[in-house]
């Protein structure tokens, strides 16, 4: 009851939403500093995702839904046992929506961008090892105290002689004022934090700045089939509960390549079921997905040709078969074709000495050695990865919301 009074306090008429409604507005802010003036609403919006998040919720089960926390794929033994080490108090104030743990980690400086109660970072704090380093920063008071009070109590669990992680408070917008120097780090992860931020550009401007080259940025979010009507990207339960900012997924494509990254990899999927009937009846036929996508910066030095490129196994965990996205899983000994862009990102990131590469154009033709490139199609839509209707091409856009009767939200 008292939770269907807050959602009436910010009620309003809800309209059609069609695609691209928000596109001009959101275009006359892109590019600004984090303090413009003619987007003061962004402070607005921190305050109440921080009051969310530090003040409402206390434990996961305090969420309306379980948008954030919807696991996108079954966690192999060495990421369980991991999980399992890291505190109790840590891990019940978790919010993500994904798996955000890459692979081949060891001895690597990783960033967490919204590191909330900690978990994470703790988990990849024992595999980096201790001569490896994570950095969590996160805007929630709140969330960063629970985050650094565990900080003793990991560095002994993990048996290190010191601790390898650290704590910043601080906005995912404007990683210089905590500090974060350009070229720091190997891997930026973020787990279902990018969709609260007002200035999504500013994320991934700074993640760019701060990563090494052949970094990547590896990170879940909640994506949405449609460009969002102002009803729901200006609710605020919405919002807190990572549906109400969420990116057309065609939208992360044109940033990411505005900033810089590479072609956003898709790695997993999961459609996300808003199961709370006032909800349901506000965010009408619109759908959503979480999803982890991988993105690289790719020095401009580094050749871009097509290669064949054979897995040598080295990578622990898969030791087998590295599923790198939905599009590339590398069998150990097995020489694949790769694209371009592909071939440019494992010769120039940590994974260049798990492979061998070879441009495909200094192969003598007919050599056995040249591996036959696959047909099949291309995903780069979540949407196609998930159970239900699929979702393709263009998305019908003039599809209605209502709360007709209900008189909520």
């Amino acid at each position: 009851v008292m939770w269907s009074r807050r959602l009436r306090k910010h009620a309003g008429p809800l309209r059609l939403g069609v695609c691209r409604k928000l596109a001009m507005a959101r275009e006359q802010c892109s590019g600004r500093s984090f303090s413009s003036s003619a987007c003061s609403q962004d402070l607005g919006i921190h305050e109440d995702v921080k009051d969310y998040y530090g003040k409402r919720l206390k434990k996961t089960e305090d969420l309306v839904l379980n948008v954030c926390v919807t696991p996108a794929k079954a966690l192999p033994k060495y990421l369980r046992d991991a999980l399992t080490a890291v505190h109790e108090d840590v891990s019940s104030r978790y919010y993500g929506c994904g798996l955000v743990v890459p692979e081949c980690l060891e001895n690597c400086w990783i960033l967490d961008l919204g590191s909330g109660s900690g978990r994470d970072c703790y988990m990849l704090s024992k595999l980096v090892g201790e001569k490896g380093h994570v950095t969590g920063i996160d805007m929630t008071d709140e969330q960063v105290q629970v985050a650094a009070k565990f900080i003793d109590y990991h560095t002994q669990k993990f048996g290190f002689s010191q601790p390898n992680v650290d704590f910043l408070q601080g906005y995912i917008e404007k990683l210089g004022d905590v500090g974060l120097k350009d070229n720091s780090f190997d891997i930026i992860i973020s787990n279902c934090v990018i969709n609260l931020s007002p200035d999504k550009k500013a994320v991934l401007k700074e993640a760019y700045r701060v990563l090494k080259d052949g970094g990547e940025m590896y990170f879940s979010d909640v994506y949405a089939d449609c460009e969002l009507p102002d009803t729901i990207r200006t609710h605020k339960v919405l919002w807190g509960e990572c549906l109400g900012g969420a990116l057309w997924w065609k939208d992360l494509f044109k940033l990411a390549k505005e900033v810089g990254f590479s072609t956003p990899r898709l790695a997993t999927a999961h459609r996300i079921p808003v199961t709370n009937k006032e909800l349901q009846d506000l965010v009408g036929d619109y759908k959503f997905v979480s999803a982890t996508y991988r993105l690289f910066k790719i020095p401009a030095s580094c050749p871009r040709e097509k290669c064949s490129v054979t897995y040598n196994g080295s990578i622990r965990g898969f030791k087998e078969k590295l599923e790198f996205d939905v599009n590339y899983t590398f069998n150990g000994g097995e020489a694949v074709t790769a694209d371009e862009e592909m071939a440019a990102v494992l010769k120039s990131s940590r994974f260049a000495d798990a492979f061998a590469v070879k441009p495909v154009g200094k192969m003598a033709p007919g050599s056995t050695e040249y591996p036959p490139t696959k047909s099949k199609e291309t995903i780069v839509d979540p949407f196609k990865l998930t159970e239900g209707p699929e979702v393709t091409g263009a998305p019908s856009c003039g599809r209605t919301s209502s709360v007709q009767g209900k008189g909520c939200c």
